[in-house]
């Protein structure tokens, strides 16, 4: 699989070169309320991400009436409430969808939205989606990636709860239709413990599959995530809310408004501290170079006719005036063809021509 190594986002670049592409995840946090999604949009936009994400699903489509909740749902909602009646409360119709997207268009800020079921993918293409984000309890589900997959726009995929090979079976699927894939190691919990964080994984998939990889974060606070971008991320997903104390599955692993200003800030200035790939004398060494590298200078009084030898020889710092003793070995064996004193600048004109 040769998987696209630019993808283009409304004309952000993600690469391997490229600043972090950061999104911020809604999610259902808004609870079913748009005075409170386009709330969350303020603050995604206010602090800076690339993106604000929210999900587009039909309760009936994902889940069957009776099916129980995840543990992390029943510690943060109504236990005895199943997943379709939680589920239902948060939906978010098609009109509200383009709404929404409007809404991030006068501020600035791209609009995504994950399908929760296979009929919503062509449901959403009202929206003119840039990108579609595939949830991590979808990875499995190879009929729904063919499909996202066939709509040839830039897929986001998560891989929380799953094995390798089910990682490597999506690509294959997804490859078959789109090259345009950023693979993120996700850990499908809310919220995970530090030592579940895999950050590892991150290096696997790129020495694996030689794609775009990046992270999505489900750890408490917002340290995890800066810490995937110098293993290579280089997509940052993590979930934020108004209150943590909201009634809902995910406001308690999400961050605050104040916690998601200052985990962008953290992103930019770890993509500050990457820098550039290119070793090379910084534009601000120049002069620290000139000032302290060393260059070959003798070590005594040397006169006409004298062989250069090793011990004649020290470095000293010399204002970058003279020969540095990188090329030491060029003058090694010359003969001098003037006298010359201690701590004398050896120039290639001190010597006799080969």
């Amino acid at each position: 699989m040769n998987f696209n190594k630019e993808i283009y986002i409304e004309g952000k670049l993600i690469s391997d070169t490229s600043s972090t592409f950061v999104i911020a995840e809604a999610g259902v946090n808004h609870g079913g309320d748009m005075k409170i999604a386009k709330q969350l949009i303020d603050l995604a936009s206010e602090a800076g991400a690339d993106a604000v994400k929210f999900q587009y699903f039909k309760a009936e489509h994902v889940v069957l009436k009776n099916t129980i909740k995840a543990p992390y749902q029943q510690k943060t909602t109504d236990p005895s409430e199943s997943q379709f009646d939680m589920l239902k409360k948060l939906e978010v119709s098609k009109e509200q969808n383009l709404k929404l997207k409007s809404y991030c268009e006068k501020n600035n800020i791209i609009f995504l939205t994950t399908p929760g079921d296979i009929f919503s993918i062509d449901e959403m293409d009202v929206l003119n989606l840039p990108a579609y984000k595939v949830a991590s309890s979808d990875l499995t589900n190879l009929p729904f990636l063919k499909k996202i997959a066939k709509k040839r726009k830039p897929i986001f995929l998560s891989t929380g709860m799953s094995y390798f090979s089910e990682v490597q079976m999506a690509l294959e699927t997804i490859y078959e239709y789109n090259s345009d894939v950023v693979l993120l190691q996700c850990t499908a919990n809310y919220p995970i413990r530090d030592d579940e964080a895999n950050l590892s994984v991150i290096s696997t998939f790129k020495n694996n599959f030689d794609i775009l990889v990046g992270y999505s974060d489900h750890t408490v606070g917002i340290g995890a995530a800066a810490f995937a971008i110098p293993m290579g991320a280089k997509v940052v997903e993590k979930h934020f809310t108004l209150d943590k104390s909201l009634e809902g599955p995910d406001h308690k692993a999400s961050l605050s408004p104040a916690e998601l200003k200052e985990f962008v800030r953290i992103v930019r200035k770890v993509d500050a501290f990457m820098g550039t790939t290119i070793k090379k004398p910084n534009l601000s060494e120049v002069y620290t170079r000139k000032a302290m590298q060393r260059n070959m200078v003798a070590l005594r009084n040397l006169n006409t006719g004298d062989i250069i030898t090793e011990d004649v020889i020290i470095a000293k710092r010399t204002n970058g005036l003279g020969l540095s003793p990188i090329y030491y070995k060029e003058i090694i064996g010359r003969q001098l063809i003037k006298d010359i004193k201690s701590d004398h600048i050896f120039d290639i004109k001190d010597f006799k021509e080969l």
